[in-house]
């Protein structure tokens, strides 16, 4: 042990970082559209870094299960997370007795991924758009419900403010991930549902499930025929983002080497076909600072969402 003890104090500088395993959790189940851009992530830094960038699913609980997992961690740069803006800068809007604090007790690195999300029904629902949607609701009120990746995501405020706007009833079906809300819409268990751009593209290709509106202000690739929420009729202009996070006090020249290699990444022609493979706007390039600034302005928007529905989490 004590023979061991300089190489381990060696190991715990930045410099040496990285020296060994690093571990990748992520805020979703296998499958999702943020489980696949996580991994496609972990394969690259574990190229950049001769590393090997393990994965490390972690669903539920509105991303808490995963975030508290890093928030504990120790700030060596050795278990980082990858979530989307939900369970991030949503969650805490929503969820007053949260194991710890998204903004205070992580260290954001950098944007991986930004998109609106879509906004999904069963191929049998009477409606092609929102406005024949919102008619449909208002004329059953209590007949629809919908799904979306948990208590507290962006899904669940997001049609809590278009509920309050449009005068419609529903009620939330909170799920863990995305696959399992588009797999029981294209079943028929499930109506309408929200999800991240890239997970029900195969569906809505093969006519099983319709899309319906996209978030944000700009159409995403892959579904160029689904309208924002603002050609509707209802602006919504926040968009869904992936990212990749540190436990707080990372130290800095760890978190300036990754946003340094994630950007190089991120700026690659692969990584930018990949992203519109998956139905995301062209990969975000942006540093930990300009990361931060997006999360801020997020948990501000979305915590006036919350106050103004009256929504609270469990």
């Amino acid at each position: 042990m004590a023979a061991l003890a300089p190489w381990g104090a060696h190991g715990q500088t930045s410099d040496a970082w990285p020296n060994r395993a690093i571990t990748l959790v992520v805020a979703s189940g296998a499958g999702s559209g943020v489980d696949l851009a996580a991994r496609d992530m972990a394969q690259k830094l574990s190229a950049v870094f001769k590393q090997p960038v393990v994965v490390d699913n972690k669903p539920g609980g509105s991303g808490m299960l995963a975030g508290s997992t890093v928030a504990r961690a120790k700030a060596d740069g050795y278990t980082l997370l990858y979530s989307n803006a939900s369970f991030v800068a949503v969650t805490p809007a929503v969820v007053k007795n949260m194991s710890y604090d998204p903004v205070k007790d992580l260290t954001p690195i950098a944007q991986t991924a930004a998109g609106g999300i879509l906004l999904l029904v069963n191929k049998d629902v009477p409606a092609n758009n929102l406005k024949e949607l919102v008619a449909l609701v208002k004329a059953n009120p209590e007949r629809y419900s919908y799904g979306t990746w948990g208590n507290g995501s962006s899904g669940h405020l997001t049609t809590e403010w278009l509920k309050k706007r449009a005068g419609i009833k529903m009620e939330h079906i909170p799920y863990k991930t995305t696959p399992q809300i588009v797999n029981d819409l294209a079943s028929g268990v499930l109506q309408i549902g929200w999800s991240d751009p890239g997970t029900p593209v195969p569906m809505i290709e093969a006519a099983k499930i319709k899309g319906i509106a996209v978030s944000g202000n700009n159409r995403v690739p892959r579904t160029q025929n689904v309208p924002t929420m603002g050609e509707q009729g209802y602006p919504f202009d926040s968009v869904g983002w992936f990212g990749v996070f540190g436990p707080a006090n990372l130290p800095k020249p760890i978190t300036d080497r990754l946003n340094a290699e994630i950007n190089k990444i991120q700026a690659s022609a692969e990584t930018q076909k990949r992203m519109e493979n998956m139905n995301f706007e062209p990969p975000p390039v942006k540093s930990a600072d300009e990361f931060k600034a997006i999360i801020a302005a997020d948990v501000k928007m979305w915590n006036s969402i919350a106050r103004e529905s009256n929504i609270t989490g469990e």
